[in-house]
């Protein structure tokens, strides 16, 4: 498919908001921003790791939005093996500490796994379209 579709387009700028709403206070007041969703336990240090990737991958999200769909693929790929390991990591560490089993973890995931569910759905549907082609050489979309 040569062409993105603006849902599409339209899905990486909210995926800017979302992902930048949570990078802000996360790097600038990650104890108090987190303490307020329950944590008891704030690591600063590994916040700010985390507000740095939102950042780069959120900023580059509004960046790339009206790019070839070249760089669609590439990005969705990007968004598919951050969001799976992402919600690998909290899994595991819902499992490993019972401290963290709290509905704002679970709410993180919640959000983690649908975003991975809309780019996993927009990089098959990418695939699909690139491997049908009609007879006239043009895809079908």
């Amino acid at each position: 498919m040569n062409t993105v579709p603006k849902t599409l387009r339209t899905l990486f700028v909210v995926h800017f908001l979302v992902d930048i709403s949570f990078a802000v206070p996360l790097l600038f007041t990650p104890g108090r921003f987190l303490s307020l969703l329950g944590w008891t336990v704030v690591d600063p240090f590994a916040a700010r790791l985390v507000a740095a990737a939102l950042s780069g991958i959120g900023i580059e999200s509004l960046l790339s939005r009206n790019a070839p769909a070249e760089s669609f693929r590439s990005m969705l790929s990007l968004k598919i093996i951050w969001s799976s390991a992402a919600i690998l990591g909290m899994l595991v560490t819902i499992i490993q500490y019972p401290r963290f089993r709290m509905v704002s973890s679970y709410a993180f995931m919640l959000v983690f796994i649908a975003f991975n569910i809309v780019w996993v759905y927009w990089k098959l549907r990418l695939s699909r379209s690139d491997s049908v082609v009609g007879s006239a050489g043009n895809p079908v979309r």
